[in-house]
């Protein structure tokens, strides 16, 4: 063999070890990023997912709840015609109350209205708005008893028996407590049912209505609603309010 057949398989010789090195490193690599790929792949899947958060809109923020009742920032125009009061006809400050004889609430806060006519008691006049509500069997009995004793010149007499007796409320009671205060029991037991006391009930409880007053007790203060049976500091506060505005 001369010289160009040796040189031919040197040449060989280092081409065969030169493919089989590069075939291994080949093996190498393709096994390294096989192992790499489920952490590239997961990797791939973080970004997505971060960037699918990124894209969504924010959640929009959940309405504020709705009001009840009438909005204690407005002053309504309340009507006082025809119903029982108490305190000076020509007083700065109204305060017109929607009331139930049955509600617990309501015989509550008799005392602070009754608190708020004596430190005030060239200022502040009282109104009664009956609104018995339906789930009290007796309210619509005791408004009617009241308007009935009214007839006779005792509404408030009743109110306050009826408030101090409010566990007792039937038929045979308010015509007990009517002979008690001295009235005519039998008209009393007929104006009860007359279309006048009727009407003058309905009213109350249609312009309750209309003004959006669902529960008891509701109060008006020249106009501006307070609802429940507050601390007398609230009522304080808003008949102050009112008398410095008149």
């Amino acid at each position: 063999m001369g010289n160009n057949g040796i040189h031919v398989v040197v040449a060989a010789i280092i081409l065969g070890i030169s493919l089989i090195g590069a075939s291994y490193l080949l093996s190498q690599s393709i096994e390294g990023l096989s192992r790499q790929a489920p952490a590239f792949a997961g990797a791939v899947a973080n970004l997505q997912q971060a960037g699918g958060s990124e894209a969504k809109p924010a959640a929009a923020p959940a309405p504020p709840p709705r009001r009840r009742g009438p909005d204690p920032s407005k002053v309504y125009t309340v009507s006082t015609t025809g119903a029982a009061s108490k305190g000076p006809k020509d007083a700065k400050v109204t305060v017109v109350e929607f009331s139930d004889f049955q509600c617990p609430f309501c015989s509550r806060v008799a005392p602070t209205l009754a608190r708020l006519q004596k430190e005030y008691p060239n200022d502040v006049k009282i109104v009664f708005r009956h609104l018995p509500l339906s789930f009290h069997k007796q309210a619509q009995g005791a408004a009617e008893a009241a308007e009935a004793a009214g007839l006779q010149g005792k509404f408030w007499e009743m109110h306050d028996k009826m408030f101090a007796e409010q566990r007792s409320l039937s038929d045979e009671k308010y015509a007990q407590w009517a002979a008690e205060l001295g009235l005519d029991v039998e008209k009393f037991k007929k104006d009860m049912k007359s279309s006048q006391v009727q009407t003058r009930i309905a009213r109350d409880k249609q312009e309750a209505a209309a003004l959006g007053v669902s529960g008891t007790p509701g109060f008006f203060i020249n106009g501006r609603f307070l609802s429940g049976a507050k601390a007398y500091s609230e009522f304080k506060t808003l008949v102050d309010k009112a008398l410095a505005a008149s």
